[in-house]
């Protein structure tokens, strides 16, 4: 924990009690704790070699004080003060040389010591203090200008990525490496936004994530070290090191220059027009679709990330045409839970997370409901997969999300779809989308759309797509394309004569059909 004097002194480095009476010209001295045993880890900021009674006024707060105790011999009330005044001033500890004033350790300063909780360490064989103050303090000042250098190193590296618009990513990825452990950003309700590290470090981390937010919230913990995140006085989330292996000066500082670069970067845009949170969604879903990972390895991001995933039924979603922001303005007056993000293509995806007795598909379709009435567009269709109850099998369920969006992503504004649309309904336009990248299926829709794929096409293209996606229904292809029945007749003969084929014959019109699919399906 922070201590008083670790506040007082910033991230100025020290050496515990306990680290200097390891050193090898302490340890020549026979060190003895007879007091204070508790307090060992309290840091040592510099070291003074003082006989003067009243030490106690010149000190600063960390100092370790050497003493033969030459003016202190004979006046019990004179040592119980000399321990008081040095608790008062917050010294770190007291050493005691034993020899001619203090043959053994004296009952008055170990009662004192005790009652202030206040090290005191007596040396059995005679040791030159002069070389014991030149140890720690050699070692102190390494230890400052080693900060100082890290300092820099972090402050450089960090302002150069930010100068290159690298992304948040980018610099967790950069303090990770100067850390040497795992690094979280959080926001302020302990949901994680990003992370960097070893991937099985992290993994460790995020599994047991609620017991370390509630540790890195109570600022305990060996190595977890914490800095607040925020500007123009409003905090907005943390950075936190997760087991980091330094000295714990040297951890705080290297947080706090972190937390700046990120303060800074998140001022700036940060290289991207998503929020962080948008950001943390997006990764993961990317990383559940792209099947790379498995799924039971990102489930500790997600249970991090806030999603509900105990004992839940998933319901994966595609929403073709509404930005990510909106979907989750939907969801949280719906009181939805689930991840929201754009990974790829344009098409916004959602992963639902119910409880196991609400009803998925009467929710599923209230939602898409209240979408078309949002957004004022009576054809928007949120293509839907069927609920999943295992995590296992969330990824299969959003890439079928995505293949029933693409299937549907050319017809929407021809046909009359539900506003849920799932993969029964996309029949062959869904396989068409399957098979759109065979070389045989391309080759195919060439040979049998030739005569209209010139730069001058386009308008008898559509009108060629909306006949055949209304089932040939003349009256409503002439409606859609604002043109009198004579003129989409001419307009259907030009096509029929540049293809070669008569679209009043059920198998030709399919060969066109399908060929047009495949070559929709491979435009996009």
């Amino acid at each position: 924990m922070t201590t008083t004097l670790e506040s007082r002194h910033g991230w100025e480095p020290a050496l515990s009690v306990r680290q200097v009476l390891t050193l090898e010209r302490v340890l020549a001295g026979e060190p003895e704790v007879v007091a204070g045993r508790g307090q060992l880890d309290r840091a040592v900021r510099w070291v003074h070699v003082a006989e003067a009674a009243d030490v106690g006024v010149m000190l600063s707060g960390g100092e370790m004080v050497l003493t033969t105790g030459v003016l202190l011999a004979g006046d019990e009330a004179k040592q119980a003060e000399y321990i008081q005044s040095l608790h008062r001033a917050e010294a770190a500890a007291v050493v005691l040389g034993l020899g001619r004033a203090f043959p053994a350790p004296p009952d008055a300063m170990r009662r004192a010591a005790d009652r202030c909780e206040l090290p005191l360490v007596v040396l059995h064989r005679p040791s030159p203090f002069a070389e014991l103050t030149e140890e720690v303090q050699s070692r102190l000042v390494r230890r400052k200008f080693a900060a100082v250098s890290l300092s820099e190193s972090v402050r450089t590296a960090l302002t150069g990525l930010i100068t290159a618009g690298a992304p948040l990513g980018r610099l967790l990825d950069e303090v990770a490496v100067h850390s040497g452990c795992p690094v979280v950003v959080t926001n302020l309700a302990h949901r994680v936004l990003a992370t960097a590290g070893e991937r099985p470090a992290v993994d460790d981390v995020l599994r047991d994530w609620e017991r370390i937010a509630r540790q890195a919230g109570a600022g305990a913990g060996d190595g977890w070290i914490s800095a607040e995140l925020g500007g123009r006085g409003e905090r907005w989330g943390r950075l936190l090191l997760c087991g980091y292996r330094g000295d714990a000066a040297s951890g705080r500082l290297l947080a706090d220059r972190a937390a700046e670069a990120l303060v800074l970067h998140r001022m700036l845009g940060g290289g991207c027009a998503q929020s962080w949170e948008e950001q943390s969604a997006q990764s993961l879903l990317t990383d559940l679709l792209g099947g790379a990972v498995p799924a039971r390895q990102l489930l500790p991001r997600a249970r991090a990330a806030g999603l509900p995933v105990n004992r839940r039924t998933f319901v994966p979603l595609v929403v073709p045409g509404t930005e990510p922001g909106r979907v989750e303005r939907l969801l949280r007056l719906l009181g939805l839970s689930g991840l929201v993000a754009e990974p790829a293509g344009g098409a916004t995806a959602v992963l639902l997370s119910l409880a196991r007795d609400q009803n998925a598909e009467a929710l599923t379709g209230h939602f898409a409901a209240r979408l078309r009435d949002e957004t004022g567009a009576p054809n928007a269709v949120v293509a839907a997969a069927a609920p999943r109850t295992a995590w296992d099998d969330v990824p299969a369920g959003l890439r079928e999300a995505r293949h029933v969006a693409d299937a549907v992503a050319d017809s929407s504004a021809a046909l009359d779809l539900p506003a849920v649309v799932r993969l029964r309904d996309v029949h062959l336009r869904g396989l068409v989308r399957l098979l759109r990248d065979d070389p045989q299926v391309q080759s195919f829709a060439e040979r049998e759309l030739d005569g209209l794929l010139g730069e001058g096409d386009a308008e008898l293209l559509n009108v060629l797509r909306t006949y055949l996606a209304t089932g040939r229904n003349k009256s409503r292809t002439a409606q859609l394309h604002h043109v009198s029945r004579p003129a989409l007749y001419r307009r259907l003969e030009a096509i029929q004569a540049r293809l070669g084929v008569d679209l009043d014959d059920f198998e030709q019109a399919a060969s066109v059909h399908i060929a047009l699919l495949a070559h929709d399906a491979q435009q996009r």
